[in-house]
């Protein structure tokens, strides 16, 4: 009998894409569903870096671009991770792809062997197994609980270190919790790391710019760390650009080279018109980040003052990106007499299918007793669904 391959077998859906999909039906079929399940800004890009993406249509920027990316734009990340991170890159040490997912990708399939570890803490972004299975790896899980703000610790990091660890996953500020790693934080993961060789970090930091608590710290900056860093960015969140699909790596130039080599394969150089317009944004005034940034913050405070009002929800206060990742086990083993909710995947049904508020089960992140809800959305939208959850979650007895 036909059947796909055993690679694709191990593989899981991605939750945040089946929950996105269900509320769009939904909406289709004329039911007023409020979307809080998207990692998406909802700004649109801003006019100026749009209008050089016209420039570069009108340039003839039409043809198949270098596999690693114009040098011009890794020229311009080299510069901006120097200015904004003081870390010395070259462009022989910078990738641009398609997309900060394939940037991730690229790197656990051109560092991961066949039963190697890849250490994620959880909660995680669905994805990060799902990639280091895709490899061949081995995912180990470090519990990081709401009590400790979701972040692991050095002594957790060094207790699930083995022989077979190759790669740690570490996403600053995270989805799906906003948690922040702070400097010293950071230095104690480094110091752990740098005792054991062969051991390299994939840096995450696609939501650099969407922070509350001040600068970005990166793990690279410590002494040792640049040489065991991959640090993955991109235009999505920052510059709201996400479907221009513009990411990148930064790490040593070995490991560009393994990855270019993969990505010549299969994908080659991302698109040319939009790398025009992503080193137009890098290079120019960074004004529309810090509006937006400030906007998310005030919804930020919106969603967690309100969150915080509904009885039954653990609420931490999030540091960065645009995420609350309450906790909702005390609702477990309830019924509104005729739906009882076992997990935070019923938690989440439930909200949708009765309140009409698209959000995420924590089981799907590696925490099953919380749920995400993404605040990239309006003002007017986080007070109403929060509304509705209010009302909802009122009947559960």
């Amino acid at each position: 009998m036909a059947q796909l391959s055993n690679r694709l077998q191990r593989l899981a859906p991605s939750a945040t894409l089946a929950m996105s999909q269900k509320s769009s039906e939904m909406k289709a079929q004329g039911i007023d569903v409020i979307n809080l399940s998207v990692g998406e800004p909802d700004f649109n890009t801003p006019d100026h870096i749009k209008e050089a993406a016209k420039r570069a249509v009108d340039e003839n920027y039409s043809r198949y671009s270098p596999v690693p990316g114009y040098p011009e734009l890794r020229r311009a990340i080299v510069d901006k991770l120097k200015r904004e991170n003081d870390l010395d890159y070259s462009i022989n040490e910078i990738l641009v792809s398609n997309g900060a997912k394939q940037s991730v990708c690229n790197t656990v399939m051109s560092l991961v062997n066949p039963g190697e570890e890849v250490i994620i803490p959880a909660p995680y972004w669905v994805s990060y197994p799902q990639m280091a299975k895709l490899a061949g790896g081995e995912p180990v899980f470090v519990e990081a609980t709401f009590e400790q703000n979701f972040k692991m610790t050095a002594e957790q990091l060094e207790a699930a270190i083995t022989p077979k660890t190759r790669l740690i996953i570490l996403c600053s500020p995270s989805n799906p919790t906003g948690s922040v790693y702070n400097k010293e934080e950071l230095r104690a993961l480094a110091n752990i790391i740098l005792k054991h060789e062969d051991l390299f970090v994939l840096a995450d930091e696609i939501y650099e710019h969407i922070n509350y608590v001040g600068h970005h710290e990166s793990i690279a900056q410590f002494p040792g760390m640049k040489e065991r860093t991959i640090i993955v960015n991109g235009v999505s969140k920052a510059y709201a650009m996400t479907g221009w699909r513009i990411g990148y790596i930064a790490a040593p130039e070995w490991i560009v080279k393994g990855c270019n080599k993969l990505q010549g394969q299969y994908t080659s150089g991302p698109c040319s018109v939009s790398q025009k317009a992503a080193e137009f944004a890098y290079t120019q005034s960074q004004e529309c980040v810090e509006q937006m940034r400030q906007a998310f913050e005030r919804r930020r405070n919106l969603i967690v003052e309100l969150a915080k009002g509904i009885p039954g929800l653990e609420v931490n206060v999030p540091e960065g990106a645009f995420y609350l990742f309450p906790k909702c086990s005390s609702f477990f083993g309830k019924s509104d007499g005729e739906t009882t909710i076992n997990n935070s995947t019923d938690f989440a049904m439930y909200l949708l299918e009765k309140g009409h508020v698209a959000t995420v089960g924590g089981d799907a992140f590696g925490d099953p007793n919380c749920f995400r809800m993404s605040y990239a959305t309006s003002d007017d939208n986080i007070r109403e669904a929060m509304r509705r959850i209010a009302e909802v979650l009122a009947k559960l007895k």
